[in-house]
């Protein structure tokens, strides 16, 4: 059976009786809508962009880093990593900013302050959304919004770095100057963080962004 719901300018009540009508008063998860809305916020607010980015943009890419680099920890390191659970936390690891908004990082860490309420507000935002599931499938999604294991946590950090460096370098080869101190604060970020999955994904990855499309053909 076809379930078509149409939202009009009348408001959201029409919407919940349409829906009890149908479903029986089910809750209604505004879950995946939210997720939706990632699209409409975008990183990078006080730089210059040639392209923008937004947070789905930047959580996809974040994701299948993530993944490579759990794949590499695992197969060529050989350390104790599941490389799925690992790309389904980063995949979802700026879902609370649906709610507050990308901050600029220089913002974010002009002081420990700042940093530290900010993070709250961001447990504060994944606790609203986990909330709002529907309570049969909330802990398995739980899980991965409140990723506890610092190993995994570790990855999607670097994945999120490297995220991040790979567009200061996408602007710089499109001639924009503004992301060239971006570039070098985060390769420096990274380099500090010793980590040899890191190394391996720089080595064997970066070079190809300086390559045309008939380069990379």
């Amino acid at each position: 059976m076809t379930c078509a719901i149409y939202i009009d300018a009348e408001g959201i009540d029409e919407v919940k009786s349409m829906y009890e009508k149908e479903f029986g008063g089910e809750m209604m998860s505004k879950f995946v809508a939210l997720l939706y809305r990632m699209k409409y916020i975008l990183r990078w607010s006080l730089m210059r962009n040639t392209s923008t980015e937004n947070i789905a943009e930047h959580s996809y890419y974040t994701a299948t880093i993530a993944h490579i680099l759990a794949v590499i920890s695992r197969d060529i390191f050989k350390k104790d990593i599941n490389p799925d659970r690992v790309a389904v936390c980063a995949l979802y690891h700026d879902t609370g900013e649906i709610l507050t908004g990308d901050m600029p990082t220089p913002i974010k860490y002009l002081n420990p302050e700042i940093h530290d309420v900010y993070k709250k507000i961001e447990e504060s935002a994944a606790k609203k959304l986990i909330n709002d599931l529907p309570s049969e499938i909330k802990p398995a999604i739980a899980d991965s919004l409140e990723e506890k294991d610092s190993t995994v946590l570790r990855i999607v950090k670097a994945a999120d770095k490297l995220s991040a460096y790979l567009k200061c370098i996408e602007e710089r080869e499109a001639g924009n100057r503004d992301f060239v101190k971006a570039e070098s604060q985060t390769l420096e970020a990274l380099n500090k963080m010793e980590m040899e999955e890191v190394k391996y994904f720089i080595r064997h990855f970066i070079p190809a962004f300086s390559l045309t499309l008939d380069e990379l053909e």
